[in-house]
C-alpha cells in the first residue's frame, strides 16, 4: 500500500518539475508583461484571467511553480547536507566533538523557527537563494540528532568494528558505510524539508517577504489578497489555483514520505 502511495507522490512531483523545467514553452503569455485588460474573467486567450494589473494568472502559475520547487529542494538540499555532516561528526568521533556539536544544535533546537525565519527575512534581500539558506539553517537541528543516534548504531556494528581494526580509516568508513547504512533515512527527511521548505516560502510570500520580483504561488496570493480579491469572484481564478497548487505538491511529498517512513521501518524491523 505505501508503495503505491509513493508511486502517486512520485509521478505528481514530477508532473510538477515538468511544468517547472517547461514553464518558458507552457506558458502562453509572459508572466511579467502587461497583456490584457486588468480583472479579466478566464477565458480562451486568458485560461485564468489577468491580475490588477493585466498580467496573465496562468502564466504566473506557471512560473510560480519553478521558484516553489526551487525554494523547496535547495533549502532541503542546505538542511540535509548540515545536519548529517553534523550528525555524523558528533556519532562518529564522540567526546570533546558530540559535546560541542550537541550544544549547538540543542541552541537551533531552542529557537522558534517560524519568528526566525520571519526576521531574518525582513532584513535580508529577499530571493530564491536568499530564502533556502535561511530555511535551511534554520531547520537542520533535528536531522543532526536523528543522524547523530543511528551513527552511532553503525559505529558499534561488527563488521565496521572489523574494518576498523584492519586499519580502515573514519573518512573511508563515514563515505562507504555509515553514508549508506543512513541513505534511507536522509531520503525521508529529504522529502519532509522538501514540504517544509516550500510551506515556508509560500507562507513568507503571502506576508509580503518574498521576492517583489519573482513569481510564486505565495506571491500571487499575497497579490491577490492584497488587491480584495476576496470580496469579488476573482478569488476563484486569482487565489485557488495557486492555493491548490501547494495543498497538491505538499501532499505529493507527503506520500512520498509515508512511502519512505514504511521502508525504514520494515528496515528496522530486519536489522533488530
Amino acid at each position: 500500500m505505501s508503495r503505491r502511495i509513493g508511486q502517486v507522490g512520485w509521478a505528481i512531483l514530477i508532473i510538477m518539475a515538468a511544468v517547472a523545467l517547461l514553464a518558458p514553452v507552457l506558458a502562453p503569455y509572459d508572466p511579467y508583461a502587461t497583456v490584457g485588460e486588468p480583472y479579466l474573467a478566464p477565458s480562451g486567450a486568458h485560461l485564468l484571467g489577468t491580475n490588477d494589473i493585466g498580467q496573465d494568472i496562468f502564466s504566473e502559475l506557471l512560473y510560480g511553480t519553478r521558484t516553489s520547487l526551487a525554494v523547496g529542494f535547495l533549502s532541503a538540499a542546505i538542511s540535509i547536507v548540515l545536519g548529517a555532516v553534523i550528525g555524523m561528526a558528533a556519532g562518529w568521533f564522540g567526546g570533546f566533538i558530540d559535546r560541542v556539536l550537541m550544544k549547538l544544535t540543542a541552541f537551533f533546537m531552542t529557537i522558534p523557527f517560524l519568528p526566525a525565519v520571519i526576521i531574518l527575512s525582513a532584513f535580508t534581500r529577499p530571493g530564491i537563494w536568499t530564502t533556502s539558506w535561511i530555511l535551511g539553517l534554520t531547520s537542520w537541528s533535528a536531522t543532526a540528532r536523528i543522524v547523530r543516534s543511528e551513527t552511532m548504531a553503525v559505529k558499534n556494528k561488527d563488521y565496521v568494528l572489523t574494518i576498523r581494526a584492519m586499519g580502515a580509516g573514519s573518512g573511508y568508513l563515514l563515505a562507504r558505510h555509515v553514508v549508506k547504512e543512513i541513505l534511507p533515512l536522509l531520503l525521508y527527511r529529504a522529502a519532509a524539508r522538501v514540504k517544509s521548505g516550500i510551506l515556508a516560502e509560500s507562507s513568507l510570500s503571502f506576508l509580503g517577504l518574498g521576492s517583489a520580483v519573482q513569481k510564486s504561488w505565495g506571491a500571487m496570493i499575497y497579490y491577490a489578497q492584497a488587491k480584495n480579491a476576496l470580496l469579488t469572484d476573482a478569488w476563484l481564478w486569482w487565489i485557488l489555483p495557486p492555493g491548490l497548487c501547494i495543498a497538491l505538491l505538499s501532499c505529493a511529498l507527503v506520500m512520498i514520505s509515508y512511502s519512505a517512513e514504511g521502508k525504514l521501518d520494515r528496515r528496522l524491523e530486519v536489522r533488530t
